[in-house]
């Protein structure tokens, strides 16, 4: 008997270390599945874990890596981690909602928020040719006298950070397009403050 509950007190006690880190006190983790892939966002167990590499600097020339306002646009929501998390749970996982990388594919290659789709910020350009069957594929319907965007999706877009002007320039263009601004949501910490707070990012491309 007194195996048997020093066993047990082991096996709680280990549950309990394995969650020191929370997201918050009630979420140790969330998941959810998009397109019959299962994603899982914790946080980083190891609590003398350090950023490195370039989200570890501090400083970088501005321009162009200048610090952004909080409100991007008029309409447009500001929102941070839980509810970029909220989001991916509830709307992208019930197919109406889209988490938007806009950085360059390389940048998206090295690690991304888990659930993300990379649409680089250049490709809502208005001089990109191809504009229209991207705004359509985000649920635009061409009605030939324009685009009616009332079935789009809610978009939620991101960049590497406070610093990184990326997700800034694909919202303003998406709103030149005639996207409602209610249905554009800016997550402005990006990857930067994403990393900071340890949260999971899936692996680069080729593992790791």
């Amino acid at each position: 008997m007194q195996r048997f509950l020093a066993g047990l007190l082991l096996i709680l006690s280990s549950a309990v270390s394995a969650q020191d880190v929370r997201i918050t006190p009630n979420m140790a983790a969330a998941t959810f599945t998009i397109n019959g892939e299962t994603f899982t966002i914790s946080r980083e167990q190891d609590q003398d874990n350090l950023l490195t590499g370039e989200f570890a600097r501090t400083s970088r020339a501005c321009p162009p890596f200048c610090v952004h306002p909080m409100s991007v646009a008029p309409g447009v929501e500001t929102v941070a981690e839980l509810e970029v998390i909220n989001f991916l749970t509830g709307q992208v996982a019930a197919g109406r909602g889209l988490l938007i990388d806009s950085r360059v594919p390389e940048w998206f290659a090295k690690g991304a928020i888990p659930g993300a789709v990379n649409v680089p910020f250049s490709t809502l350009d208005e001089g990109n040719p191809y504009r229209i069957e991207i705004l359509k594929a985000l649920g635009a319907r061409d009605t030939g006298a324009g685009l009616d965007f009332s079935g789009a999706f809610t978009l939620m877009l991101y960049c590497n950070g406070p610093w990184c002007d990326q997700s800034p320039r694909a919202i303003r263009s998406l709103l030149d397009a005639g996207y409602p601004a209610e249905r554009i949501k800016y997550y402005r910490g990006g990857m930067q403050d994403w990393l900071m707070l340890g949260l999971t990012v899936t692996p680069p491309v080729g593992g790791g």
